[in-house]
């Protein structure tokens, strides 16, 4: 059997890889698996969201599943919808930072995306179409619904800012286009917006929020004289910052410093992260009396075991934020807000807050292959990476392959995304840092030309 979901549900080319047919099947399936009655639907800005939105609500439908209609909001919008409204199901359509050509299908039960047990069972009832039909008589329902504010009125009753500063917010033509801005300003934030029309051809900037895509974020907070400039992907589970300066914060220092202001209000507690989160996450940790816990890549790997341990936070170090008291789904607005918070509550600047976080030189890689072969793939380059550091500290196969040495650490693995095999290097300097990738980098390719 062919597996449809990655770490992030279905997703693929629109109307070549995902297809409103394949949405129908899955919309069925889940249907059929969770035995729904109440379902909620919901789409980012891309093109081809009303499509997939079509295909998903009459599925649902003639499975007898009441469907509330959210259409356009950012992704934990609809997973808060999920468990506010106590809907058996939530469907996002979405490729979250992927280029406008793609899109998706994340499945939610309450405010946690689908397992892979889940998951596998949706695949089997698609493999058998063993779906569940109901009567004409008994066809569900559909309705529209304002989950915005329904999310708006929850972070504000969560979130009180004393000294609210001037932001500016870029939401790349995505899904946070209104919601970002308006929750600012209830705050009491003076409120700078760019890119605020949604255009699913994501024409001002790269979906993916990064040093690059934030060119224009950055001068503009800096030319302003902002506090801070605030930025979202596709689907704005994302966050990204840009501090007093103009310059753009590593996304794995202010993962490690937000986690280390956490334990330190905390007073401990649990961390979880993702393997290839960088090493000064350990040392906040350390610093705080906190302990870090580590799952495979992927948001979802991120939620169970904030949930199965009681963690007072996780991330993964592309800004997917994880705020366990208030839901489960990385969730960029939320974040950005606490971040606020927590601003404010030290006393410090962006810059100052950041500061404290040790930087240890990164270098990440992207090597095309195809779906079929890049599992594979990664078996072979694991075999490779032994012999090629045969004095390596620590292995791990969890996800991908990660070996830690005296000099530092490499993860190799395939995207659950994209047709990619990643590569993130860590080191304990520049030099350390171009020697590992250099070494990992010519042993991936001779491994992709070999095939």
């Amino acid at each position: 059997m062919v597996r449809l979901f990655g770490s992030s549900g279905i997703r693929g080319l629109a109307n070549i890889e995902l297809t409103p047919v394949l949405a129908c099947r899955a919309a069925s399936a889940v249907a059929t698996q969770a035995n729904a009655k109440l379902a909620i639907v919901a789409c980012d800005t891309r093109v081809s969201g009303s499509m997939f939105e079509d295909a998903i609500v009459s599925s649902l439908t003639s499975a007898g599943v009441d469907v509330l209609l959210s259409e356009v909001v950012p992704t934990p919008i609809l997973a808060y919808a999920t468990k506010i409204y106590g809907a058996d199901v939530g469907f996002m359509l979405t490729a979250s930072h992927n280029p406008p050509q793609y899109n998706g299908i994340k499945v939610f039960k309450s405010d946690l995306s689908y397992t892979e047990a889940d998951q596998e069972a949706v695949e089997r009832i698609i493999a058998n179409q063993s779906y569940r039909l109901v009567d004409w008589r008994s066809l569900g329902r559909v309705t529209s619904i304002d989950s915005k504010r329904v999310y708006l009125d929850g972070v504000i009753r969560e979130v009180k800012l004393a000294k609210p500063g001037h932001i500016v917010v870029d939401s790349g033509c995505g899904a946070a286009y209104d919601v970002a801005p308006k929750m600012f300003r209830a705050l009491g934030c003076k409120v700078t917006d760019l890119n605020s029309q949604p255009d699913g051809y994501f024409p001002a900037r790269k979906s993916e929020p990064n040093a690059e895509s934030l060119k224009d974020l950055a001068k503009t907070t800096e030319a302003l004289g902002a506090d801070i400039g605030v930025a979202f992907d596709g689907d704005a589970d994302r966050v990204a910052f840009i501090d007093e300066y103009g310059k753009f914060v590593n996304f794995d220092r202010a993962l490690a410093a937000y986690a280390g202001y956490i334990l330190k209000r905390d007073g401990g507690g649990v961390i979880v992260t993702t393997l290839e989160a960088s090493m000064a996450i350990d040392t906040m940790a350390q610093k705080y009396g906190g302990k870090v816990l580590r799952t495979q890549v992927g948001d979802i790997y991120v939620s169970e075991a904030i949930k199965q341990c009681s963690a007072v936070f996780g991330g993964e170090p592309c800004g997917a934020w994880i705020q366990p008291q208030q839901h489960l789904c990385p969730d960029g607005p939320l974040s950005a807000v606490m971040f606020l918070a927590a601003l404010e509550k030290e006393g410090k600047t962006v810059s100052e807050f950041i500061g404290e976080v040790p930087e240890y030189p990164t270098a990440r890689a992207n090597f095309a292959c195809n779906n079929e072969q890049k599992y594979k793939l990664i078996e072979q380059i694991s075999v490779g990476l032994r012999a090629e550091f045969p004095d390596y500290t620590d292995f791990s196969t969890i996800d991908g392959t990660r070996i830690a040495l005296k000099s530092g650490w490499l993860l190799v693995r395939a995207s659950g995304t994209e047709p990619l095999i990643r590569l993130t290097v860590e080191g304990t300097s520049e030099s350390a840092t171009k020697d590992l990738t250099a070494k990992a980098t010519k042993l991936i390719n001779s491994q992709i030309e070999a095939t």
